[in-house]
């Protein structure tokens, strides 16, 4: 069973992870940014550690990076009674679960998310995997870190949109969770939390999701919810890349919670002042994306192609209120056009 510690002193709980698993081998897969700015601080207990890097950013999660990983671990020696320790975004944990989930047929990994997107969202659930086609997530596995360190402590490396990236997974865990909860998460200023603020308030968001995944493991019902906000939000982060404009994957989640509400309002009856409500928290904090009309196609067409489509149809989950997610909503186009405009509208573009 997966091992979740909570804690900002990373290095003991990684220590005693490693011991837990009595692994005869450790590799470390690093970006190039964790290498500089976080590796450092693991360096005592990640001492004679094969360390693997691979290349900053979304751009480079693709299979051909995965390649460069088993490469790196068969160098190492890597063997199935090791272990892969992932330090770093989602990217990093995405990717070196997968790579970890395929060499030799599966080895143990360890997340070190260093990202409060990673922390809350990629490096736990068991979800795996890489880009492909110019689709986001096409490519993957399930497959459990065997422990997860969730921590505040390396966040001080990051940017304020970084910040706001990952906060938009906690605000949609507080949408799947109750109104009080929302209300939690849209008064807090996640820019100027203390470390030991952010855990606690993360932790609470991180376990709505571990109470789901824990329902429905592989994805077959109840944990599609988690899926909220991720239809639009991937084809409008799919289209921004395609631009040369890429954005963050939670950036991108934000928007896609305010078009996936307006269609729960319209479809559901979803509250129109909690619609209201974030709308103008997402508004505030996060930038609007720059698209039209003339966007609508290529927008529809990723949609269609998204990986959680049926036969070819858009899928959405939407909500009926704050704690009451409705899985597997077809949607018509007309309808998500709809919705889009009453999108742009809200996000004054």
């Amino acid at each position: 069973m997966q091992r979740v510690a909570f804690t900002n002193d990373v290095p003991a709980a990684l220590r005693q992870a490693l011991m837990a698993g009595s692994y005869s081998r450790v590799a470390v897969l690093v970006d190039a940014t964790t290498r500089q700015l976080v590796l450092p601080r693991l360096a005592d207990v990640l001492a004679g550690a094969a360390v693997v890097v691979m290349p900053a950013g979304d751009t480079h999660k693709t299979i051909d990076t995965v390649c460069d990983v088993w490469r790196g671990l068969q160098q190492a020696g890597a063997t199935r009674s090791s272990v892969l320790v992932n330090v770093g975004g989602g990217v990093v944990t995405d990717l070196g679960g997968f790579a970890a989930a395929t060499y030799k047929r599966g080895l143990p990994f360890i997340n070190v998310p260093t990202t409060l997107l990673g922390a809350v969202d990629a490096a736990l659930g068991g979800k795996t995997g890489v880009n492909f086609g110019g689709l986001k997530n096409q490519v993957g596995a399930f497959a459990e870190a065997a422990d997860v360190i969730v921590s505040a402590c390396f966040f001080d490396t990051l940017p304020r949109e970084q910040l706001l990236a990952g906060y938009a997974e906690m605000v949609k865990h507080a949408l799947l969770s109750s109104d009080e909860a929302l209300a939690d998460v849209l008064q807090a200023d996640v820019c100027a939390l203390p470390a030991g603020d952010l855990l606690a308030l993360l932790r609470q968001s991180v376990e709505v999701k571990r109470r789901i995944v824990a329902s429905d493991p592989l994805e077959r019902g109840p944990r599609k919810a988690l899926n909220l906000g991720h239809t639009v939000g991937h084809a409008l982060e799919s289209l921004m890349l395609e631009r040369g404009r890429p954005v963050a994957h939670g950036t991108a989640v934000a928007w896609g919670l305010v078009a996936e509400l307006v269609l729960s309002h319209l479809a559901l009856q979803f509250p129109s002042a909690q619609l209201h409500r974030l709308a103008a928290f997402v508004r505030e904090r996060y930038a609007a994306p720059a698209i039209g009309c003339d966007d609508y196609a290529a927008l529809l067409e990723s949609m269609h192609r998204d990986k959680k489509s049926q036969a070819g149809e858009i899928n959405c989950t939407l909500l009926r209120a704050c704690g009451q997610p409705e899985v597997d909503c077809a949607v018509a186009d007309d309808d998500m056009r709809t919705a889009l405009d009453i999108f742009r509208d809200l996000m004054g573009v």
